[in-house]
């Protein structure tokens, strides 16, 4: 996985609130076994017509909105399992996901997959949409190491909380087993030093 350590960049709001993962990467597209590609159909159902054409009212469709982070409305990710919807995110250019709350399969896979959730209280999420919208150009600085976020304009830092494990392999671009690769020394030296049992 590539490293993240700070990301400053705008973003793009979607401000839905239950976005289930069918509708981040509708089934009909599972059918793929690697991760390439997914990003073309994220919110596929939104974002095109029956004919195929971008629909002008979805925001990924409008040119107002670009960057990086996706801020996205309350319980983002639920209903079904899928590991796809994170790949489409992910896929499309977006490596933050910020929202008020998060299923905690998709958190999960987002975290496995280098897509950070970044969870926010409801007053910072409007408040987040608010700003976006009044100022598309809105640059939001996400930092990993310090667990914040930061919002120049408001001159106000926002921690937000993350699994350390899960923290270490993002700063570090380890999925679980380069991450256990790294630790081979460590574990040889433990396995030298128990006793056998027989």
């Amino acid at each position: 996985m590539e490293k993240f350590e700070i990301l400053r960049s705008t973003a793009v709001p979607l401000p839905i609130e239950n976005i289930d993962t069918d509708q981040i990467i509708p089934a009909r597209f599972l059918k793929a076994t690697t991760r390439e590609g997914f990003g073309e159909n994220l919110f596929c159902d939104w974002r095109y017509d029956n004919t195929g054409q971008p629909k002008s009212d979805f925001v990924l469709n409008n040119g107002r909105y670009s960057g990086q982070i996706l801020v996205a409305g309350k319980n983002f990710g639920c209903g079904s399992s899928r590991e796809h919807a994170a790949w489409a995110i992910h896929d499309a250019g977006f490596k933050v996901v910020i929202s008020s709350f998060f299923a905690d399969i998709f958190k999960g896979n987002a975290l496995n997959n280098g897509l950070l959730p970044l969870q926010v209280s409801d007053e910072v999420l409007a408040r987040l949409f608010a700003q976006i919208e009044t100022d598309p150009q809105t640059t939001l600085v996400v930092n990993l190491v310090n667990q914040e976020l930061e919002v120049p304009v408001w001159e106000e830092r926002i921690p937000f909380a993350i699994d350390a494990y899960k923290k270490e392999c993002m700063i570090n671009g380890y999925d679980d087993i380069d991450f256990l690769v790294n630790q081979k020394e460590a574990i040889e030296n433990y396995e030298r030093s128990r006793p056998w049992a027989y």
